[in-house]
């Protein structure tokens, strides 16, 4: 059976992203993931006098720690099949590697919240997705 990725992080506006992925997916009758990447190679160039691979551990188990959460919401809302993905790194590749792995019909991405997040924009995330469907031939939904 095909299932819904939804790509999650932390905060209100995850929430909502997730809400919606779990709607969706009951809807459908579809299983679900939420996939979270967790990426400290920021830290290679920098000088904290810290190792990575301690810090990749610490950004893991909070990782594991939000993405259980996401799963046990899943299963409130009466989901059965409904998993996590935690990946490493940077976000593209790590998507790809899941997508590659399993049967994906849908992938879900929250709308960012313009109060919550500095990186990305609406129109950046949405040109995101048409590149991210052109080259996998999967259906983007941009929840809110």
């Amino acid at each position: 059976m095909s299932k819904i990725l939804c790509a999650t992080r932390g905060g209100e506006a995850s929430i909502r992203t997730q809400n919606a992925a779990i709607a969706r997916a009951k809807e459908e009758g579809k299983g679900l993931i939420f996939f979270l990447v967790m990426d400290v190679e920021f830290m290679v160039n920098a000088d904290y006098g810290m190792r990575t691979d301690i810090v990749q551990k610490a950004m893991d188990g909070l990782g594991e720690f939000l993405l259980t959460v996401a799963v046990e919401r899943g299963k409130a809302a009466g989901m059965e099949d409904v998993s996590y993905r935690l990946g490493q790194g940077h976000f593209t590749p790590a998507l790809m590697e899941v997508i590659a792995d399993e049967d994906i019909s849908l992938i879900v991405l929250g709308i960012p919240d313009p109060e919550e997040s500095i990186f990305t924009t609406l129109e950046g995330l949405e040109s995101f997705a048409a590149h991210l469907k052109e080259q996998t031939g999967i259906d983007v939904w941009l929840a809110q």
